[in-house]
């Protein structure tokens, strides 16, 4: 135990702020070559340290034998998006345990971290001999490779040790197809097909990019992206259903913001904060249908969900998901409307169904919840508290709908 702590600590000391402080400061007196090579070293430095934290992923994974709430518990630890977490833990599987010489590449500082993912999705699908044997070609070919021409590589080479496994493996790929949405900045989001049947997407372009065309060339003085995006966007909403097909978006915006007289940001639930005078536009669209929801002045959290609305309440169940308005794990940002409303202590153990222990969590997040290991307990001002299997503790509170404020507004 005293070995591994002194390798923490002196982990630790390498990154420490002062040595890279010492070392920023340094910097300023290089030439333009100086400097490429510190670039350079500083890559090669990186890699190594990722291999490092490789090998620490997969030491956590093996001891846990590969339970899928590793992924969960290091999102937490490193600060990085669930998609992201589970990426690093399946690579730190496989490069200690089937690519091991494209590790040894990681400590030679010849691949980066995101080449190595690379090498382990494409080979995710070999058996563990078939794996091995790419890993060893590979060695001559990746080093210094950018990412591209490394996932290249690894798929000639991935698909070169099992022909007869590329159209299982091409039926899997299409097998995983799904929908995502991506949150952009300012009132922006992408929404993409990942991994549909090519022969279909190529199709869908080939459809939007001709009427984007034929649009263009009718005096539309869009661009010709701006129109094949709107093109898809209107053949989403108006396909099966048509015009009169509705969702509900949940924007939050402060009364004295939609009044006009101030311009705090609004928010819209799942994207995050939008300037104030979009959310005027939105909130003043003809099918718009306003709530009134009373907030604590000195917290701005929901107090009160008003009744004021064309279409009947679900009580509690509604009053939580406008509360919560997202899954409340540390990070997850899917929609409290697409959540499991759930007890944060379970109701078997003395839970009640009431406002001051129900919380909005996402489907996989409510059975992580139920894990060996995992412990939630709600705070009686609101504050979510999650204790992982190795006793770390994160905290989710619901962000106030408003800055909290000394008094109320002159009206």
């Amino acid at each position: 135990m005293d070995t591994l702590n002194a390798t923490v600590a002196r982990l630790k000391e390498i990154t420490s702020s002062e040595v890279l402080r010492e070392v920023n400061t340094s910097l300023d007196t290089l030439g333009d070559q100086d400097a490429v090579d510190a670039a350079v070293a500083a890559s090669e430095g990186i890699a190594r340290l990722e291999a490092i934290r490789f090998r620490a992923l997969g030491r956590l994974s093996r001891h846990r034998d590969g339970a899928s709430s590793v992924v969960q518990e290091v999102a937490f630890a490193l600060s990085v998006v669930d998609g992201h977490a589970a990426g690093l833990v399946s690579t730190a599987e496989a490069l200690t345990t089937r690519l091991p010489r494209t590790l040894g590449l990681l400590d030679q500082g010849k691949v980066g971290g995101y080449g190595a993912m690379k090498v382990a999705t494409a080979t995710a699908w070999l058996s563990d001999e078939d794996a091995c044997a790419v890993d060893a070609v590979l060695e001559g070919r990746i080093p210094d490779r950018n990412s591209d021409q490394i996932r290249k590589a690894a798929n000639h080479a991935a698909m070169m040790a099992d022909r007869d496994g590329a159209s299982r493996r091409a039926e899997r790929n299409r097998g995983g197809r799904r929908l995502t949405v991506r949150q952009g900045d300012t009132g922006v989001a992408s929404i993409e097909v990942e991994d549909g049947p090519v022969e279909k997407v190529a199709a869908a372009y080939t459809r939007i990019d001709r009427e984007a065309r034929a649009l263009r060339a009718g005096g539309e003085t869009r661009t010709l992206d701006q129109l094949r995006a709107d093109v898809a966007l209107d053949l989403l909403l108006g396909g099966q259903g048509g015009k009169s097909e509705r969702s509900e978006v949940f924007l939050y915006m402060d009364l004295q913001t939609y009044l006009g007289s101030n311009d705090d940001p609004a928010e819209m639930a799942g994207h995050g904060h939008i300037p104030a005078s979009l959310a005027r536009e939105i909130a003043s669209g003809p099918n718009t249908v306003l709530r009134r929801i009373i907030t604590d002045p000195l917290s701005g959290q929901v107090l009160d969900l008003g009744r004021n609305r064309y279409r009947p309440t679900a009580g509690l169940d509604e009053f939580v998901r406008v509360r919560d308005r997202e899954c409340r794990r540390p990070g997850c940002h899917r929609v409290a409307q697409a959540c499991d409303l759930d007890h944060s202590l379970p109701w078997q153990h003395g839970g009640h169904t009431s406002d001051t222990e129900l919380i909005d969590l996402c489907r996989r997040d409510h059975r992580l919840k139920d894990e060996p290991g995992w412990n939630y307990r709600l705070g009686s001002d609101g504050t979510l508290t999650i204790t992982t299997p190795t006793g770390q503790r994160y905290d989710s509170t619901s962000p106030p709908l408003h800055e909290p404020r000394d008094e109320a507004p002159p009206f």
